[in-house]
C-alpha cells in the first residue's frame, strides 16, 4: 500500500516577511530618495551622505574633488517668492556657527592707516546717491539695487586685510533672494540651464573671516549673470589680485558692478535679468598722505590677458555708467585722482 504523502513542496509555502528581487530594488529607491531629500541643497547626496557617515566614526569630513564647481555646485534650494526661508537660514546657520570665530570684529592685529578727514564722514565710500535710489545696506557690504534690470549698480565695501583670512568657507551657503529689496530680487532658477554663472560682485573669498558675513554676499541683490570663463577666469584673477592688495597695504576700499543700459539681453523664468556686457572695479587706497586710485573695465567675456591690460581712468567709468565714485573727496584732488593715466596707475599699484 501507498502512501500518500501529507508534505509535498508544491504545497509549501514560507510563513513571514521575505525579500524578493524587485522589492530590494523598490528599497533601494526610496533610499536614494530619502537622500536627495535629506540633503538637496547642500551637496551631492551621496558625498553628503558618506561625509556624515565619516563624522560618526570620527573619520572627519572628506575634501572636495579639485574639479569641484564652486559656482554651480551646490545647486541652491529656490525660493521664488523672495520670501525668506528661515528653515533654510536656520540650517546654514547650525552648519556655520564653528566657522564664525571672529564674530566680525578684527582680531586687533592688523596695522592701521591714517585716515583723511574726509574719510571719517558718513558713506564716504559709497557712490553720489540719489533721491529715490534703493540703497540696500547689509553687515559687509552695501549696494544700490536697480529694479529694472534685476541687477546692482553698484557695490561698495571696505576690504580689511583680516577679513580675507579665516576659515569660512562658501560650501556652507545657498544663493537666496534678497529679503532687503523691495520689489524682490531674481532668484536662483533665473539662472538654472542660462549658460550663465551666478557671478559675486562682492566675493564670497573677501569676507572669509565671517561665515555669517560670507553668508550676505550669496543674496541675489550681490549677484548678477556672468559668462563661466569670464567669471572663474580674468575676474577672479581681478578679485584674488585685490584681496592680495589689501593684505599688502592693510586695507583699501572697493567699489564694484556691471555697467547697466537699457537694451541688454536676458535670462530668467520669473523675472528678466539683464546680461551685463561689461563689469568694473574702482579701487581706493588711503593711508594719509598717501592716496591712490585706479580703474578696471572688463568685457564680460573670457581672456587670457593680464589684469594689468584693464586698467582704464575712474573718469572714463563714470562716463560709461554715470555714476560719481567717492564724491565726498575734495574736488580738486577727486579730479586728479580720477584722470590718472593707465600708466601712471599700473606703476602706482602693481610696481608699489
Amino acid at each position: 500500500m501507498l502512501l500518500k504523502p501529507q508534505f509535498s513542496p508544491k504545497n509549501y509555502h514560507r510563513r513571514g516577511f521575505r525579500l524578493r528581487g524587485n522589492t530590494l530594488v523598490l528599497l533601494f529607491v526610496f533610499f536614494l530618495i530619502g537622500l536627495f531629500l535629506h540633503y538637496g541643497g547642500k551637496t551631492k547626496p551621496v558625498v553628503a551622505f558618506w561625509n556624515d557617515v565619516r563624522e560618526i566614526v570620527g573619520l572627519g569630513k572628506s575634501k572636495s574633488a579639485p574639479g569641484d564647481n564652486p559656482y554651480k555646485a551646490p545647486e541652491p534650494q529656490d525660493n521664488s517668492s523672495g520670501k525668506k526661508n528661515d528653515e533654510t537660514e536656520s540650517e546654514a546657520s547650525d552648519e556655520s556657527v564653528a566657522s564664525d570665530n571672529n564674530g566680525g570684529k578684527s582680531s586687533g592685529n592688523s596695522p592701521k592707516n591714517d585716515r583723511f578727514d574726509f574719510e571719517k564722514q558718513v558713506d564716504f565710500l559709497l557712490p553720489l546717491v540719489k533721491s529715490g535710489d534703493e540703497i540696500i545696506r547689509h553687515e559687509g557690504y552695501t549696494l544700490r539695487y536697480v529694479d529694472q534690470y534685476k541687477d546692482a549698480s553698484w557695490v561698495a565695501y571696505p576690504l580689511l586685510d583680516y577679513e580675507t583670512k579665516g576659515d569660512a568657507d562658501r560650501k556652507f551657503e545657498q544663493f537666496k533672494p534678497d529679503p532687503a529689496v523691495a520689489n524682490g530680487t531674481a532668484v536662483t532658477s533665473d539662472y538654472t540651464r542660462s549658460g550663465y554663472d551666478r557671478g559675486h560682485l562682492a566675493p564670497a573669498a573677501d569676507f572669509k573671516f565671517s561665515q555669517r558675513i560670507m553668508r550676505e554676499t550669496f543674496f541675489m541683490s550681490n549677484i548678477t549673470p556672468q559668462v563661466p570663463d569670464f567669471n572663474r577666469g580674468i575676474w577672479s584673477d581681478l578679485e584674488n589680485q585685490v584681496r592680495s592688495w589689501a593684505r599688502r597695504d592693510h586695507g583699501l576700499y572697493v567699489v564694484t558692478g556691471p555697467v547697466l543700459k537699457p537694451g541688454l539681453a536676458t535670462i530668467g523664468k520669473t523675472n528678466e535679468v539683464s546680461v551685463p556686457e561689461k563689469f568694473y572695479k574702482v579701487l581706493l587706497y588711503c593711508n594719509k598722505p598717501q592716496i591712490r586710485m585706479i580703474g578696471f573695465l572688463l568685457d564680460n567675456e573670457g581672456s587670457d590677458k593680464s589684469i594689468r591690460e584693464f586698467v582704464v581712468s575712474v573718469d572714463l567709468i563714470e562716463q560709461l555708467t554715470g555714476l560719481d565714485f567717492f564724491p565726498k573727496i575734495p574736488d580738486d584732488l577727486e579730479r586728479q585722482l580720477e584722470s590718472r593715466s593707465r600708466g601712471e596707475m599700473v606703476d602706482a599699484w602693481f610696481d608699489n
